[in-house]
Formats: structure tokens, sequence, C-alpha cells
């Protein structure tokens, strides 16, 4: 059975995630205070947690200052999970270590697809996607969620539609559905329509510069493909 460590002193929100996480066969300790966890953490020594999902804002400290004991402690992979998602955390989040960052309120079936990516990450059968993917307009910074162009400009990704991006990426070469899309990343507690997916992929392609629909390519009655899988490139670049 994987082990997680959820730190979470929301009451409400770490009972549902305690729950659906072993509904589905994880095993859950679930600490609501930076010293509870560091107790767990020190007593799982000899067997670490297979992973940690973090909040940041805790009673009695930080979710970043907890990371980074952990990263002294354990080679145990973690992700952050908050409602503090502005660039400057996020990228506080990915210069600790953060496998995902994950805002907050998210849809439970895209936090275990996050948790399941990072496990296979670390489960030792697959390589480490790169941070960065070579496109015909520069270069694709998946951790700082931005475009660096070949001009010079960065364009930064809004962060809804950089999820969307992450989503059809991860599930390459598989296409997916509007609905799937909006499934996931809008929530059923939402109501957005099919056209606010085809909006979004619109502000994608534009910041792409992918007009002709080469990177995300429609698939006719059903959804979006992203065509560049994460270990090739447009460009012929392998670097």
């Amino acid at each position: 059975m994987r082990t997680l460590l959820l730190l979470e002193d929301d009451l409400s929100l770490g009972a549902i995630l305690k729950e659906g996480l072993e509904s589905q066969g994880f095993g859950v300790t679930w600490a609501k205070d930076c010293r509870t966890a560091e107790s767990l953490l020190s007593a799982q020594k000899e067997s670490p947690f297979d992973l940690a999902i973090l909040d940041v804002s805790l009673p009695d400290g930080s979710g970043f200052e907890f990371a980074t004991k952990m990263k002294a402690a354990t080679p145990s992979p973690f992700i952050f999970m908050t409602a503090l998602n502005s660039a400057e955390n996020r990228l506080a989040g990915f210069d600790l270590g953060a496998e995902e960052f994950i805002p907050k309120p998210f849809h439970f079936r895209e936090l275990l697809l996050r948790i399941e990516h990072v496990l296979k990450t670390h489960s030792g059968s697959g390589t480490k996607p790169r941070s960065k993917l070579q496109i015909p307009a520069g270069t694709l910074d998946l951790d700082k969620m931005c475009v660096e162009h070949h001009t010079g400009q960065t364009s930064f990704i809004a962060l809804r539609d950089f999820r969307v991006l992450r989503l059809l990426i991860e599930q390459s070469p598989r296409p997916v559905s509007r609905d799937e899309v909006l499934d996931l990343i809008w929530g059923e507690d939402q109501f957005p329509t099919q056209r606010t997916v085809d909006n979004c992929i619109v502000r994608l392609r534009q910041i792409l510069q992918d007009t002709e629909g080469k990177l995300i390519r429609s698939v006719r009655g059903m959804g979006y493909q992203w065509t560049l899988g994460a270990d090739e490139n447009l460009t012929g670049d392998s670097s």
C-alpha cells in the first residue's frame, strides 16, 4: 500500500481528502499542524511516506518551512495544495523542490491524477518528464508557467489555462474530450460550457504561437490532443 502524509488544518477538507484517498487504496496519515507532521516524519524514518501533500498556511507555521525540514530528513517527494496560488508562491514552492502546486479549490480527480503522476515518476518505472519543452516559438517552461520566446519576450500563462495545457500534455498522445477537461479543471460544481474550453485553447494557441494547431490539435467531435511528447520537440533541438 502506498502511504501518504496529509498536512491540512481544515478539518472538513482534511476529512474529505482522507476518506477519498483511502477509498482509492492509499494509506493516509493526517496531520493538522506542523508539529504533529514533524513527529510523524520522525517516526517514519525507517519507512518514509511515498508522498506528502502539504497545505501552506498552517496554525503553527508554514508548509514551506515544513518542506525544508522534510527534505533534510527524507527522500519522499511532496506537493503543495493551497489557496495561496500567486506566481510568487508557486515559484517559491517549486524552488523548494515541490513536484506539483495545486491551487484550491480543486477537483478530487485532478488531485488523484497529480498524485499518480508523482508516484509514477518516483517509482523508477519511468524518467521524470522535462520541465522545459522546446516548441517552434521558443521554450515552454512548465515550472514557471510561461513561454520564453525566441524574441526574448516572456509570456505567462493564466493559471486555469495552464492547468488545461498541463492536462493535455500529461494525457498525450491520448486526445482529451471537452467534457473531461470541464470535469477535471472546472469541476462539477461549476457550470461552464464546452465553448469555455474552446476559448481556453484559443488563448493557449496565441501564447504558444500555434496558429495552425500543430501543437494542440483539434480532434473532430471530441476535443483536443497535445502532439508534442514530453521527450520530443518540434524544433529538432535535443537539449
